[in-house]
């Protein structure tokens, strides 16, 4: 089996690794995410010398991802200081002749639990992460879905908890879905970190509320047949049941499938490779390249 190269580049920090093509990882380094000079001399350092034949890339964004485009490789508009419209593609190119897959984290991530995690056998599913922020990527059809871009499933619209009167902390759209319910509003909105809320404390069944709108409308939109939910929030285990049970609420026996109506608790789950998800995304994105040549 070819050894692959993967990154998964978050904006907090670095994780690169060496992996093969049924996923197992078999060399890991992070580092913290400071200037694209610094962070990246790290990364071409970690790679070189080393035996692989494509790597794999999975970016916090926004990026473009789209192949053709005149800025595709770029993380385009993101607030993280320095990054802004930096060619992270152009310059591994510059470095390593070798087929490079570049995408969202979560769209790496949505590939790592479809190609050997919890959706792995399905020709779909999505996977959510609600942390610092909330992103999704989506599998549809075995293929990553893109468009003019990539999926922004964190910055949906949803209808505000009766009792809350937090007014988001989106600095685009204020109360959309990550400014009410990624990991921020817990702590601006109860005054203390979410880890330091008790398991029975009114935050999580507020917070279900609207992770369970957004999943009501996904489920609507693109029907995917497993749902993985990762991120620091979501490692409040709590969450799942009540997530489960606002959900089926919501829908209201609209969509009667048997994943929904009778194992809910097996559609909607952890993600099966744990705190691996990015780094064997990466891995995904990377196997990709190879296939694609």
């Amino acid at each position: 089996m070819s050894l692959l190269g993967a990154i998964e580049a978050g904006g907090t920090k670095f994780v690169c690794g060496i992996g093969q093509e049924d996923g197992t990882v078999v060399e890991r380094i992070s580092f913290p995410t400071t200037t694209p000079e610094e962070t990246m001399a790290q990364v071409v350092d970690f790679f070189k010398g080393k035996d692989i034949a494509a790597i794999g890339a999975g970016s916090f964004g926004p990026i473009d991802p789209v192949k053709g485009s005149p800025t595709y490789g770029r993380i385009t508009t993101t607030p993280k200081p320095y990054w802004s419209n930096f060619d992270m593609v152009g310059h591994l190119r510059s470095h390593f002749d070798l087929p490079i897959e570049f995408d969202t984290d979560v769209n790496g991530a949505a590939l790592g639990e479809a190609t050997w995690g919890a959706a792995q056998g399905l020709e779909s599913c999505l996977y959510i992460t609600v942390g610092t922020g909330i992103g999704a990527g989506a599998v549809v059809g075995g293929e990553l879905i893109h468009g003019l871009s990539h999926p922004e499933m964190g910055h949906i619209l949803v209808r505000r908890h009766p009792e809350d009167k937090f007014e988001g902390f989106c600095p685009y759209h204020g109360d959309c879905l990550e400014g009410l319910a990624a990991g921020p509003s817990l702590s601006k909105r109860w005054g203390v970190p979410g880890v330091e809320l008790t398991p029975d404390h009114p935050a999580w069944a507020m917070e279900a509320y609207y992770l369970a709108q957004a999943l009501m409308n996904y489920i609507l939109i693109l029907s995917p047949q497993k749902i993985v939910m990762g991120g620091g929030v979501m490692k409040q285990l709590q969450l799942f049941p009540l997530i489960h049970a606002e959900l089926r609420k919501q829908l209201n026996g609209y969509v009667q499938v048997p994943a929904i109506m009778d194992d809910i608790e097996n559609y909607i789950v952890p993600p099966q490779l744990g705190d691996n998800a990015g780094l064997c995304g990466a891995l995904a994105l990377a196997k990709k390249a190879l296939a694609a040549g």
